[in-house]
């Protein structure tokens, strides 16, 4: 069973949409990954998200079904939704006034924890992967020989 723990940031003050864009950049990497290339985005919106992202490993930690290895914990979900925008008034030609929303962003990061791959060990099942890799094998080297007489 995959341990996975979230964290939430609430009422950030930036639109959901530009939120949004930092937030498939980290989808589905590995939370050091994560946390470098958020690191190294030029958006403002980055330094919160790397702080919730945190936050999540950090919830994650203290669940019972932890193993401890950080290294196997990746970004499962990673969204943000509108939140309440607040409204202003900007002066406007001949005495109107205009609305402006300011907008804000509710982030969500959720961590997981990758399973374990499991190596079989048995006598049937490794000659029946093993015809298996031969067999595909033999794609490549076609593949291979179709890019080499393009090239040539």
């Amino acid at each position: 069973m995959a341990v996975e723990a979230q964290a939430t940031a609430r009422g950030i003050r930036t639109s959901a949409q530009k939120a949004g864009l930092v937030c498939e950049l980290i989808r589905g990497k590995n939370v050091n990954q994560a946390l470098a290339t958020l690191q190294f985005t030029p958006k403002t919106i980055a330094r919160d998200l790397a702080k919730v992202l945190r936050s999540a490993v950090a919830n994650v930690q203290q669940k019972d079904g932890f193993s401890g290895d950080i290294e196997r914990l990746f970004v499962s979900a990673c969204y943000a939704d509108q939140g309440p925008g607040m409204k202003r008034v900007r002066p406007a030609p001949m005495g109107r006034a205009y609305r402006v929303v300011k907008r804000t962003a509710h982030l969500t990061v959720k961590v997981s924890e990758r399973p374990v791959k499991i190596a079989k060990v048995g006598g049937a099942d490794a000659k029946a992967s093993g015809s298996a890799k031969a067999a595909g094998t033999g794609a490549k080297k076609t593949a291979r020989g179709k890019k080499a007489a393009a090239t040539a």
